[in-house]
């Protein structure tokens, strides 16, 4: 059912004249006349009667009238619901344990009464899709895929690198150093189930390898987090890659060991991404929260690739 046609038909039962129900819309009153008789037509029924005082309502007009004043009311509901500021903003992360989780809990922090809708999509390729049909605000990733362009539509600012330590068991070689170069991890095995060819993180780890001769191995099914632990707290010929800010929990007797890499450190870089005519006025807060409390980047010593988001 037209809701033009609909509030022309309300209009016109508050004026009681079609004359001043179009003048209220803005309309001629040929054009109320018009909305009016094919509302008639839609259901079968006369709405209104003239008399020389202008237009009464019917018996079927006087039924119609609370129908018609709900849906006008259902339909200003639901366009304030999705209004500026209305719902939540929505940013997807790669993982809940990552660094851009942290950055958001301190933007949650900071600005309680901004409601956060956060999600977890795979790739940065069903990212952008998502930010451009608007089913996101804004998504944290960390480089676009080498030999890719860049949407021009999509807008990205880089707010923070994030180191990478190694983890070892406790009978891992290298689990007595208070540091380890980068380079001296070529030779050690580096396992990493979960790295998926083709995605961003992906891309990321075989630059990484190529550059410094490292061992990176994907093998075996992901079974998350504590099955990793499990295995390198018990193999000493494996070490995995986390993230300095990752926050994990294990059990005491594991003696794992989280080791800086230095010389250079490799970081991971992470970008926030959305689209350049999202209106939502909690992405303008967020993007101001994090270039005023989010780290810097490309500082001397850190090793990122050279196809990463520069901006």
């Amino acid at each position: 059912m037209d809701l033009d046609t609909v509030r022309t038909f309300a209009a016109a039962a508050d004026a009681g004249q079609f004359q001043e129900a179009a003048a209220e819309l803005g309309v001629t009153q040929q054009a109320v006349s018009k909305r009016i008789a094919a509302l008639e037509r839609d259901l079968g029924v006369r709405l209104f009667t003239r008399t020389a005082r202008g237009a009464e309502l019917t018996i079927d007009g006087q039924a119609f009238l609370p129908h018609a004043r709900e849906l006008l009311r259902v339909a200003e509901r639901a366009g304030a619901s999705v209004g500026a500021g209305r719902r939540p903003l929505r940013v997807d992360v790669i993982a809940s344990r990552s660094a851009q989780s942290g950055l958001l809990r301190g933007f949650h922090r900071a600005h309680p009464d901004i409601d956060l809708d956060v999600v977890m999509l795979f790739e940065i390729e069903t990212a952008v899709a998502a930010i451009r049909s608007g089913a996101i605000d804004a998504s944290f990733r960390a480089v676009a895929a080498p030999g890719r362009p860049f949407p021009e539509d999509i807008a990205s600012v880089r707010v923070v690198d994030e180191p990478l330590q190694l983890l070892t068991g406790p009978a891992h070689a290298l689990a007595g150093a208070r540091s380890v170069p980068l380079a001296q991890l070529a030779g050690h095995r580096i396992w990493m189930p979960g790295i998926v060819p083709g995605t961003e993180w992906g891309a990321y780890y075989d630059d990484l390898a190529a550059e410094f001769g490292l061992t990176i191995e994907a093998t075996g099914p992901n079974f998350g987090s504590d099955a990793l632990l499990d295995t390198i707290a018990d193999t000493p010929a494996l070490a995995t890659f986390m993230g300095e800010p990752t926050r994990l929990v294990w059990p005491a007797g594991y003696g794992l060991r989280r080791i800086p890499v230095t010389d250079p450190v490799p970081v991971y870089p992470h970008s926030l991404l959305w689209h350049r005519d999202n209106p939502h006025p909690a992405l303008a807060t967020l993007r101001a929260h994090l270039a005023a409390t989010a780290a810097g980047h490309d500082a001397p010593g850190t090793w990122a690739p050279r196809w990463v988001i520069p901006h």
